[in-house]
């Protein structure tokens, strides 16, 4: 297997850094399956592909068995440097072979084969893909499958030729094609998508716009015109699939999301509406612009919008702004489950909030450690003070009790008690006279 290349420095020696590692072709997605073609000595390929010898035999140290002529046209690829120009001539006739096989074991062969030397093979796919034979034509979408997304430019035109096929097996092909190309290739995308959204058959429009997916994070301001447009499609399923895209869009670019948001936001479409919610939660709730949009978005006829609204004022509005704009929407809200949640937002809890709301705000204080509760204090001036764990506990009645008289005062006291208790029973005697 040959080894990655290193950019190294002249004088030092050492690898140069780069800003990126280049991205190359994975062949081994690209070879045919496994089989005895792969122990095929390489001197033997070209004769055994071309028809000269009919059958090779396999040394039993190389594993042993037959390999025919089959087997010698999807070897080669492994045919030595010095041979690549016979085995694409070889490759070439097979492709335009009288026989069904052979022609399928040409286009098995071709994606491997076409990184060496690609000339004229896209000439023979393109051929391939219009013939009768059914076998031969679903190997040839299998082919194109594989060589597209490695060679854009050279497949660009057999691909906008199947994407429009009257057959649905070709059609549906082409644009998984599609789909894998626009990944390593945004520009590409672009391009055929921009000729699908114009189209008048809603089948491409609709197929083109759940690819739209693919080139929102790297397809820059084509990829957001693309959905700019998808987005105003007079098909319901054309807009929902394009809105799919704006979370997506939301977390790269989200001044652009939110222009697309503010002209989907009242789209009559409820998958539209759906994504467009999603959206909400992923824009700059700091930007006016949102904070607008939202607003607005809480007087809308859908339940569905206007409930995501209302759980986003919170976030962006405070104070006086919060309580003005939840006494509005009050006003015109009818169903239960909103009012009751604007009816929260709408009202000042330090004004008009109960007791437990009000409490519910302040922090609560410092719990005291059974330790410190338990200390002894020093007696003063005879008096003995009570541990503050039992004065939590205490009533107002225990106040003797809990701060009791000191000597020579008991006595005074008591003296004190029974002459109010006379008093008492005397006012009382006297009302009952009167």
């Amino acid at each position: 297997m040959s080894r990655d290349y290193i950019a190294r420095d002249p004088k030092t020696g050492r690898p140069i850094n780069q800003g990126r590692a280049t991205k190359q072709a994975d062949i081994r997605s690209m070879l045919p399956e496994s089989g005895i073609w792969e122990r095929i000595p390489r001197g033997d390929i070209i004769p055994l592909a071309s028809g000269e010898a009919k059958i090779v035999e396999i040394p039993r140290s190389e594993g042993g068995g037959l390999a025919r002529r089959i087997d010698g046209i999807l070897a080669l690829n492994r045919v030595l440097p010095t041979k690549i120009i016979d085995a694409h001539e070889v490759l070439c006739e097979a492709l335009d072979d009288d026989e069904g096989v052979i022609r399928i074991a040409a286009l098995r062969a071709m994606p491997s084969f076409a990184i060496k030397k690609h000339d004229d093979l896209f000439i023979y796919l393109s051929d391939r893909l219009m013939e009768e034979n059914e076998h031969v034509r679903r190997e040839a979408r299998e082919c194109l499958r594989k060589v597209a997304p490695v060679f854009p430019s050279g497949c660009e035109d057999i691909l906008r030729r199947e994407l429009r096929h009257e057959n649905k097996q070709h059609r549906s092909d082409a644009f998984a094609t599609l789909k894998i190309t626009s990944q390593n290739w945004v520009e590409t995308g672009c391009l055929h998508l921009d000729e699908l959204i114009r189209e008048e058959d809603v089948d491409l429009r609709r197929r083109g716009a759940k690819i739209l997916r693919t080139i929102t994070a790297k397809g820059g301001a084509t990829g957001w015109d693309l959905i700019s447009w998808s987005l105003q499609d007079e098909d319901a399923l054309v807009r929902r699939s394009a809105s799919t895209c704006l979370p997506t869009l939301a977390n790269v670019e989200s001044r652009v999301a939110t222009i697309l948001v503010e002209a989907s936001m009242f789209d009559e479409d409820s998958g539209v509406k759906k994504n467009v919610i999603k959206t909400l939660k992923t824009l700059d709730m700091h930007s006016p612009r949102v904070a607008q949009l939202i607003e607005d978005g809480a007087r809308d006829r859908d339940p569905a919008l206007r409930k995501a609204c209302i759980d986003q004022l919170s976030i962006i509005f405070s104070g006086e702004k919060l309580l003005e704009v939840a006494t509005e929407l009050l006003r015109q809200e009818t169903r239960p489950e909103l009012r009751k949640r604007l009816e929260r937002l709408s009202r000042d809890i330090d004004w008009e909030g109960t007791e437990e709301e009000k409490n519910r705000s302040l922090a609560p204080l410092d719990k005291v450690s059974e330790a410190f509760t338990e200390i002894e204090l020093p007696e003063i001036d005879g008096v003995k003070p009570i541990p503050e764990k039992t004065i939590e506990k205490a009533t107002l009645s225990d106040s003797e009790n809990l701060f009791p008289p000191r000597s020579g005062e008991v006595e005074s006291i008591r003296e004190g008690h029974k002459e109010e208790s006379g008093r008492r029973a005397a006012r009382k005697q006297d009302e009952r006279d009167f």
